[in-house]
């Protein structure tokens, strides 16, 4: 019953800290542009407020419109529980890997996609159009990364890839790691909806893209794809901290004292990573949708040369 009792609490983890990241970036920003910026709670309001509204839903709706939030929230919410955030091994290590958890991603991302067409509105039908764009050119990205950090490890488990960088810390330093961490992080930005990709706080019609995708939602199908955005960049970020810095993840699940530990000392390093996520956003400007391909495909080569590196010079 332990392991399972600590996948309930890793879930409850991340629901409760995955909008305190969000509104912690989002302060970040404001005081690094000299602003007040809104207060760190602020992510937990608006889902409040949300929850308790009205919903108003266009005429032309289907089934998919009304689905698509709720898939989008339950995938997203079960890759979270692949990911060791505390303690590794877990008890879902054994229902999939890595590539698992990034295609339960890109499932809300494919049904997303589906609702922004589904009423006819050619502001979400636009958005759609660039999501599905951007998720073709960072799928094979992901993939190719995915193999590189499975070939230094021998397997592409989230576990086994955090025991055996535990075990030699030596190889975050290796010159495929490295790579494969600069083309997650790129793909992440993309993936996100974060700059210099796509720009979370506008609403100016031509430059969206996540936020085309959402504009006919409304009170709790807003508030469970907001929520399912703020896990997936928790959950991103997450990877990135169990594959290149595990440091602090407990080995075993029955360890509660390291456990505990292990709490405090991911707070800290996702202060340290919305730290860096909202410094590269205040310095980065948007990047035109038609150079978005190029900002992806210099990822692409990333991966390429990790998988190289890793499987040819052992690194």
């Amino acid at each position: 019953m332990i392991p399972w009792l600590l996948e309930a609490l890793q879930c409850l983890l991340t629901l409760f800290l995955a909008p305190g990241l969000v509104g912690f970036v989002r302060l970040l920003k404001a005081r690094l542009q000299g602003r007040r910026g809104a207060p760190l709670i602020q992510p937990y309001r608006d889902l409040a407020k949300l929850f308790n509204k009205e919903r108003v839903v266009s005429t032309q709706a289907s089934w998919i419109f009304h689905a698509a939030p709720f898939v989008l929230f339950s995938s997203t919410l079960v890759a979270s529980l692949l990911i060791p955030l505390v303690a590794a091994p877990l008890a879902f290590d054994r229902v999939g890997d890595l590539i698992v958890v990034v295609y339960l991603l890109l499932l809300g991302t494919f049904f997303l996609a589906l609702a922004g067409l589904d009423t006819g509105s050619p502001f979400g039908g636009m958005g759609s159009s660039r999501e599905m764009t951007i998720a073709a050119l960072a799928e094979p990205t992901i993939a190719l990364a995915i193999f590189g950090m499975g070939a230094g490890a021998g397997s592409t488990n989230l576990g086994e890839i955090v025991a055996r960088t535990l075990a030699h810390p030596g190889s975050t330093l290796g010159s495929g790691h490295l790579m494969a961490f600069a083309a997650l992080f790129i793909v992440m930005l993309a993936e996100c909806g974060r700059l210099p990709v796509d720009n979370p706080a506008t609403h100016l019609e031509l430059t969206m893209i996540h936020e085309a995708m959402i504009l006919e939602y409304s009170a709790r199908h807003l508030a469970l794809i907001e929520w399912a955005s703020a896990l997936k960049l928790f959950n991103y970020s997450c990877i990135g901290l169990a594959l290149f810095l595990p440091f602090g993840i407990a080995e075993g699940s029955s360890n509660w004292a390291a456990i505990l530990v292990a709490t405090p000392v991911l707070v800290v390093k996702l202060i340290v990573g919305g730290f860096a996520l909202a410094l590269i956003e205040t310095l980065s400007a948007k990047l035109r949708i038609f150079r978005a391909p190029e900002f992806l495909g210099t990822a692409f080569l990333l991966a390429v040369l990790a998988m190289l590196v890793n499987l040819l010079l052992g690194s």
